[in-house]
């Protein structure tokens, strides 16, 4: 995209590339972005999107090309230097630290100050843009999406000129996008830049005035959103026709394999979630979607579920009738369960270990119960394999270290392991946070398939489009208690909207 005559680009990246080894991340790729403009960069999973964003902050340096800001060449060592430069960065993968609370955390970004006059800033900028937060709470006691607060404020309180948001709004409810869209606009209005990385593409075409498509690291069109489909803009980023979700074959559900009965837990901590008397089942060949606003009691739900917190009695969770409830991980996935939580580093996948390692992690339990004994390297090897071609999972190495991957690839890859053991139950929490259009349909797909094969699949998550898409039954969790799980047929976004918000199903009719 050119510049207009007469005015000089707010940044301006020409003929950018980033080589590691001999592989190409980002080829001779050139973008412009003006002050004011709201500038979406999309591409397909390990397109090159993040590699380019992180190079205009300072995190990694090009291997050729140059960067301007004003009209000026600079060259962009680190963040710092970045911020000093008027950038701001919300990063996809939160740089956040577990053992310190929200304020410290956000401390460690700007200049010293008081640690009371810092409170008072954060929570000035939480109550304007609608992020409400507690300077004071434990990170760690933080859900996905609140986390995903911490960094969207941290940024606002450096009053950036320009603003890079990598999936911003990816663990985030339609209602705090509309707050964060407000914000933006604002910014945007102000003369703020925003350069906005996001797979929604409905919410691309809400927010942004112009796009950059990149497709294996080379850039390969420009588009409007507001006069192009989601479907032609998701096509230009995978280079191919998207598949509509097959749905058919559909049978009546069978016996329940997955019930849960009266699960009641005292929160966590002072800023956890209590469990309140919650009752589900998920019968044979369906998929039960729970919607919620993050920090209602889905991370304490999944974590009863796949036993890192034990019920009161072992008959509270059934997995095909056997109770589990007093049960750990390993019992639960021997008996047939397979999980995704939400956190793929760090919970779902450790980065350091190569994929086959964390193949081994997971599997090992499953593959001793099926009688083949400890699986052994060789065999982890054949299905790192199996996932990555199933799943489009694409990396540089064989078998790289899972920290290595792309936040969509990881994903596929964490969601394809446990899809591919064929599994009796699967939960899983969030299975398409942060991945192209493309890899979503996969994903979903997958999950369809193994329902209509006769799992029970529970499906967590705060994209609705995404619940009414796969789902079979729908119930909302609010506060620790859940709703009762209706079809979806019979619900509406506005229905399930209300019941986020603490309404009821009587209140919509009335």
């Amino acid at each position: 995209m050119d510049t207009p005559a007469g005015q000089t680009a707010l940044f301006e990246a020409r003929d950018v590339s980033k080589l590691f080894g001999t592989f190409a991340a980002n080829d001779k790729v050139s973008l412009v972005v003006q002050r004011g403009e709201k500038h979406a960069l999309l591409g397909e999973n390990g397109a090159g999107k993040s590699t380019l964003v992180k190079m205009m902050y300072g995190v990694m340096q090009p291997t050729s090309g140059r960067f301007f800001w004003r009209g000026q060449q600079v060259t962009i060592p680190k963040p710092a230097a970045a911020r000093e430069m008027g950038i701001g960065m919300v990063f996809q993968h939160f740089s956040v630290f577990e053992a310190l609370n929200v304020a410290e955390n956000i401390a460690l970004a700007l200049p010293p100050q008081s640690m009371r006059g810092l409170s008072d800033s954060i929570a000035e900028v939480s109550e304007a843009y609608g992020l409400a937060i507690d300077p004071e709470r434990a990170v760690h006691t933080l859900s996905v999406g609140e986390k995903q607060r911490v960094e969207i404020i941290r940024c606002l309180l450096q009053s950036p000129q320009l603003l890079i948001m990598d999936e911003p709004t990816s663990v985030l409810t339609p209602q705090e996008t509309q707050v964060l869209f407000s914000t933006l606009n604002k910014l945007a209005e102000d003369g703020c830049a925003i350069l906005y990385i996001s797979h929604k593409l409905e919410e691309v075409k809400t927010l942004c005035d112009t796009a950059t498509i990149l497709r294996h690291g080379k850039l390969v069109a420009h588009c409007d959103p507001g006069k192009s489909s989601a479907r032609e803009m998701a096509e230009l980023m995978v280079g191919d026709n998207i598949a509509n979700l097959a749905r058919n074959g559909a049978t009546q559900p069978g016996d329940a394999r997955l019930e849960i009965t009266d699960l009641t837990l005292p929160a966590v901590g002072d800023f956890g979630t209590a469990l309140d008397r919650i009752s589900l089942e998920v019968r044979a060949g369906e998929i039960v979607g729970i919607a919620g606003i993050a920090g209602e009691g889905q991370p304490e739900l999944m974590d009863a579920l796949t036993g890192e917190r034990l019920a009161g009695t072992p008959g509270t969770i059934r997995f095909d009738g056997v109770p589990l409830g007093r049960a750990g991980p390993t019992d639960r996935r021997a008996a047939g369960a397979a999980f995704v939580p939400e956190e793929r580093n760090g919970h779902a996948a450790i980065s350091d270990l190569t994929l086959s390692e964390n193949v081994i992690l997971a599997h090992h339990t499953a593959e001793r119960v099926a009688g083949g004994g400890w699986i052994d390297f060789g065999k982890a090897a054949d299905w790192t394999r199996r996932i990555r071609e199933a799943f489009d999972v694409r990396a540089g190495d064989e078998n790289p270290a899972a920290g290595s991957l792309s936040g969509g690839n990881l994903q596929k890859f964490v969601v394809g392991r446990e899809i591919l053991r064929k599994p009796g139950v699967l939960i899983v929490s969030q299975p398409t946070w942060g991945v192209d259009a493309g890899a979503a349909a996969v994903i979903r797909q997958a999950l369809i398939d193994l329902a209509r094969d006769g799992a029970a699949v529970l499906v967590i998550s705060q994209d609705l489009e995404e619940v009414f898409a796969i789902c079979d039954r729908i119930a909302v969790i609010y506060h620790g208690t859940l709703s009762p799980a209706k079809p979806a047929a019979e619900m509406t976004a506005e229905t399930v909207g209300l019941l986020m918000a603490g309404g009821t199903l009587a209140e919509d009719a009335a």
